[in-house]
Parts: structure tokens; sequence; C-alpha cells
């Protein structure tokens, strides 16, 4: 692996530009030298629980799998929301399927149908995603050569995506074939490869459509001229083509300094072969908004190319690792996380696995037992002896223990499990309670096909959205005054230092402490006292149930912890821990557990670097760095409105002319 050029190589940029635009005028497809081999494979069955990003994928994936098979494909039924005329039901068949009326074979004509059972039943679930729910696959007629077309109408995007070409129609079967399982269970999808593989045969250059190239170079010219502190690396195979790029504008860098403590690293785009290989660097701002600490694209998923990011990113933020990083379940991104960041603690996102339940273990009998299950183990289990109890009764009530996926889980669950993160600090990043997810950041401006010339634009807009929101939220939490629910003395407390969104959630907490009915010491060791804590809570079928949480209590260490971990996943006390400090008569929060990154005055207070050593010639970019953070702020504060931006201004001269003076006076 090559040396990266550091601070924007523009003429090597340019070099590739100049290579790729001659090589891409004469280059095929995407796995095009494959066409033949694609066509060969059998297609893997539907299966009850695979899901799709929308009904047309699912329609797609059945009549790309008819084809395969020979039969074609008409809708049988479909059902509709009554005010919004919203899908969320559907039956596609055999064409074969029922018998004409009778008023239709008048014509003399021969009877085709055979009443096939044949069937697909599919609905949308409350994923937004379309789940198959019902599958029959034996006919009751033979099977055709594999060229019949499906009589769906379709519209005229739909009919390119399937039927303009041999290659076109290729790439659509491999598209559907990644996303489903054959019935026993056993997954043929790319994302097992990507759990379990150390390495991968993956181009060793961004595969990149003509001129694009040369609209990434454009790109970072133009943001360089405006936007001086904006930063990017690229790295060149050994034909002088682009492999690897990475870029961070001047308010991620600036992020990075105030969010890098958790950081969740998402490949969604590359994992999932977007048109664009695009990875990015995700935190969160003291809002509790996702924040951009920097993105790039990658020739694949491989050890070297995140190798090669991860440092990256170490050099463009001067070297500081984040205590937490959270990815995908993937080995390779396991091996490069571990060599670039030896001392952060690496988590595979819980909300990732959990996704993938419906496509790894749909076609297993007694799904919606096995997924119920596998819920209850992974969100309610407190201490690690909880989880394996209810893991060891899923394995032997459903004979599940030989199942590939399941048992690499369990090998993993250190890694994901929350019974087992209890020491590790997310910073609101946790994602530890059912429906909580981690979403990519550019997930409402980047599709499939998004080509990278149209990205580059929506970047800006994506970004340019995020601060908006952000400066609302400073401007709503340093303006408003919360409405207090309670007359707890915590509330009270952190209604003036907690940002708004934070205050809510945390607000909630103070609120359920009604719900917890019982608090009684059960243990003495020295200072030390442990509690139990009893709460009614809301389970499956809306039923209440009583739950038991010891809560350990120091005095003289003015320390409290909960097993449910709230403080470490969330950054702020539960209810449980509020309870016990309640029943202990203290009537402030510890300021131990008041973490800086959720206050009001936040950006204001925080100093990451010293001056004290400012006179030495080797820290003139952390110099840089400081001033371009605190002058940041001044320009964040002022582009609220016309009065910030005119005292915003007037501070800034004011600045300059000090500055100035101060030169004449060493003259």
């Amino acid at each position: 692996m090559e040396e990266f050029p550091l601070d924007g190589d523009q003429a090597a940029l340019g070099q590739a530009s100049e290579a790729m635009e001659e090589e891409n005028g004469e280059e095929v497809p995407i796995d095009a030298q494959n066409v033949d081999n694609e066509k060969r494979k059998a297609f893997v069955p539907p299966a009850a629980g695979m899901e799709f990003e929308s009904y047309d994928d699912a329609y797609n994936y059945y009549n790309c799998y008819a084809k395969e098979a020979g039969f074609s494909v008409r809708v049988k039924n479909s059902w509709f929301k009554r005010n919004s005329r919203e899908k969320y039901g559907a039956v596609l068949c055999c064409s074969s399927q029922g018998f004409k009326r009778i008023k239709d074979v008048n014509r003399l004509r021969r009877e085709t149908r055979t009443g096939c059972p044949a069937m697909l039943r599919m609905k949308l679930v409350d994923s937004k995603r379309w789940r198959i729910i019902e599958v029959t696959l034996d006919h009751n007629h033979s099977l055709g050569t594999k060229a019949y077309k499906s009589p769906k109408k379709m519209n005229p995007g739909s009919k390119r995506k399937l039927h303009t070409n041999s290659d076109t129609e290729t790439q659509t079967i491999k598209l559907y074939r990644a996303l489903v399982i054959d019935a026993g269970g056993t997954s043929n999808s790319k994302s097992d490869a990507r759990e379990d593989r150390s390495c991968s045969d993956h181009p060793d250059h961004l595969n990149l459509r003509k001129g694009d190239t040369q609209a990434i170079y454009n790109y970072f010219c133009r943001m360089q001229l405006t936007n001086p502190n904006f930063f990017y690396v690229t790295d060149l195979n050994s034909g002088g083509r682009l492999r690897n790029v990475f870029w961070l504008d001047a308010r991620c860098k600036a992020a990075v300094n105030y969010f890098n403590d958790a950081v969740f690293f998402d490949n969604t785009y590359l994992a999932n072969k977007y048109e664009i290989p695009l990875v990015a660097f995700v935190g969160m701002n003291q809002h509790g908004q996702s924040v951009l600490l920097g993105c790039g694209l990658l020739a694949g998923e491989t050890i070297e190319s995140y190798v090669w990011l991860f440092n990256a990113w170490l050099t463009c933020t001067s070297g500081q690792s984040p205590q937490t990083i959270i990815t995908e379940r993937c080995k390779i991104l396991q091996s490069a996380v571990a060599e670039v960041f030896p001392n952060a603690l690496h988590r595979f996102g819980l909300s990732h696995i959990m996704k993938k339940v419906p496509e790894k273990l749909g076609g297993l009998r007694n799904y919606d037992a096995i997924r119920k299950a596998l819920t209850k183990a992974v969100y309610e289990a407190l201490k690690p002896f909880d989880f394996e109890a209810s893991w060891a009764f899923m394995i032997q009530h459903f004979g599940v223990g030989d199942h590939e996926w399941i048992r690499s889980l369990y090998d993993d669950r250190m890694r994901w499990v929350p019974a087992y993160l209890k020491e590790t600090y997310f910073a609101g990043m946790a994602a530890a309670r059912p429906g909580e997810t981690h979403n990519a950041f550019f997930d409402k401006y980047v599709h499939k096909q998004t080509p990278l010339k149209e990205f580059l634009d929506k970047y800006e807009l994506a970004l340019h959205k995020k601060h908006k929101e952000e400066v609302q939220a400073d401007q709503e939490s340093r303006e408003s005054i919360p409405t207090l629910k309670t007359r707890c003395s915590f509330e009270v407390q952190l209604s003036k230092v907690y940002t708004s969104e934070i205050f809510k959630k945390f607000q909630l907490e103070v609120e359920e402490m009604y719900s917890c009915f019982s608090t009684t010491q059960v243990h003495v060791d020295g200072a030390i006292i442990i509690f139990l804590v009893k709460e009614r809570v809301l389970a499956e079928g809306n039923r209440r149930e009583i739950r038991d949480y010891e809560v350990l209590y120091n005095r003289a260490a003015s320390e409290v912890r909960c097993i449910c971990s709230c403080f470490n996943f969330y950054g702020y006390l539960c209810r449980h821990a509020l309870s016990v400090l309640n029943f202990n008569g203290v009537e402030e929060i510890p300021w131990t557990y008041i973490l800086s990154r959720w206050r009001k005055d936040y950006k204001r207070t925080f100093l990451p670097d010293q001056l004290s050593n400012y006179n030495d010639a080797a820290n003139q970019i952390q110099k840089v760095a400081h001033l371009y953070r605190s002058a940041l702020q001044v320009v964040e504060e002022g582009v609220i409105s016309k009065e910030h931006c005119k005292a915003a201004l007037q501070a800034i001269e004011d600045s300059v002319h000090r500055v100035h003076d101060l030169e004449a006076l060493m003259l």
C-alpha cells in the first residue's frame, strides 16, 4: 500500500483523472465479465421472512426468480390504505393460477390456466420494509424455458431496469440475490462473507464513471478556495489510478474536536454495493443529532482500504482516537480497527444485527417465535447470566444450535449484547433499546443508483441542512424555558444545564421515577450500599410486569451505578439511580453525572488545546486549529439572525484591531 499525499495532492489527482477518463470510456459495466457465470447459477427461491426496501424491489425479485424457474408472474390482489392510497399488502402468483371465467372463454380459445398454487404473499411491516409472510413454491404444471415475460404493467423506469439488455438484467438478479436466503436458513448473501472472511477480492481502484475523477478534482479545488480549512487525502494504486479518497471540511473538522468520544463508522453504501462506495464517520452533537466527522470513497471492503482510511482520519484530526467506535459486524473491519485504533473499544451496532434477523432466520420454522425469543434475550437481559440463560433456552427449545449465523452471533456476544457492554461509554450512540437504530447520515440524499456527480452537490446540501438544524436547536436551548412536569429537584437542576432535546430525555426518566414503587437496601459493604429498585414496566400485550434493578450507591464518593447502565449508554442518570439518590435525601445530581457534552454552553467552554507551549514552532498547526475553532464559534452564532451577524462582524473587526495594536507595540 502506498503512502497517501497530504493537504490535497492536486497534481496526483489530476493525473488519475486523466487515466480514468481514458480507460473508463472503454470499461464494461460492473461484474459484466461474470454475466455468463451468473446466468448459469440457480436463483435463490423466496422464503417467509425475507424483507425488501420497497414493493417494486420485492416484485422485481419474484419476477427475476420466475424467469429463472420458467414461469410468469401476475398480481392476484393488492391492498391499499383508504385515505393515502398507500399500498400495504399484495399477493403475487403464477400466471397459471386459477381458471378463467366462463364469459372470458367464449372465443373458443384453449384454457391455459391450471389452477396453479404457486404464490407469494407479502405486506408492509412497521420498519417500512416489505416482508414475505407466505410462500408456495410448487407448481401443478410443467415449467417452460427461462424466457417468460411478466404481464404486469410497469412504469417506464421499471421496464428499463428489467428489460433494456442482458447486462442490466443480470445486475438486477445479483441485486436481489444478495437480499435473500434459502429455505433452510443457510445464507448465500455477501453479508455473510463480510462477517466471516479476512480478505476480499475487490478491484484495486475506484470504479468510476467517465468524468467522475475530474468531478472530484473540481470539487476539491472549489472547496479549498471557499473553505480554507478543507482537507482531503488521496490514495493512488501502482498504475496511478484513484483507489481511495478521504475528505474533511472545516465544520466537520471542528466537530471532531467536540464529539469524537464515540464514533459510528457507517459503511452502509459500500457494503450494499451502492453506485457510490461512500463511507462516513458519524458522531452525536450536544442536541442528540448526528454530525458528520469525515467521509470518503473506497475501492473495496479490504483491510488495506480500511486501514488507509482510518489512518487518513487520524492524520486529519491530529491523532485523536475515539474512546468507542461502532461498526457493522465484519471481520475485515474488526482487524482494521484493532490495527489503527488499538486503545478504542470496538463494538458492533446492535441495530444492524437485529435488522438482519428476517434475512438470516426468515426461512426457519417457528420464525416468529424464534425472533421473539432472540429479542427478549438481547434487550431484556440485565446481566450476562440472564442472557446466557435466555439464549440457552432459545437454542434448546427451537433446536437452532447448529445454525451458523446464530452460533457466530453467540461467539461475538461480548461486542454487541448490551448485557456485556455495561462498562462501555457510548455517549448516546448505544441504540440499546428496541426500535433504536443508527441511521445513515446521508439517508435522505443517496439511493442505490445516485451518481457521484449528483452526490457531490447533495453533500453540501445535506451538511447545510444539518448545520441549520443545529443552529436552530442552539437557539431554542438558549432562549426557551423548559416546562417542568414534576416537583423533583433533579428536574429543576438540569433544566438550567442541558440542551432542550437532552433535557426532554432526562425529564422522561424523572417522570418515570413514579413507576419505581420500592427502593430497598439489600447489602452493605463498607461505604458501598446496594439497593434493589422495583419498577412496573409495560411488557408484551400491554400487560404490566415488575422488574428488579440493582443500584450501587457510595455516598462518600458521590457514586451511583445502576445495572441498566443508562448513564454509560445514553449519558444521563436513569430513573432507578435517581430513586436511590432521592431515597438517601440527595437533592442535586453529582456533577460527575452531568456530562459537559450535553450542556447548552458546551462549545463556548470547550478548550481542547493547551496554550502553554504555543511559543514552540512545532505547535504551529495546533495554534491554527485552535484559532480556527474559536473563530468558527463566532461564525456559527452569527448566522442565527441579522442582529447576530452584525454583532459577530463587529467582534471580528475588534479582534483584528486588537491584534494589529499588539503588533505595533512589539515593533
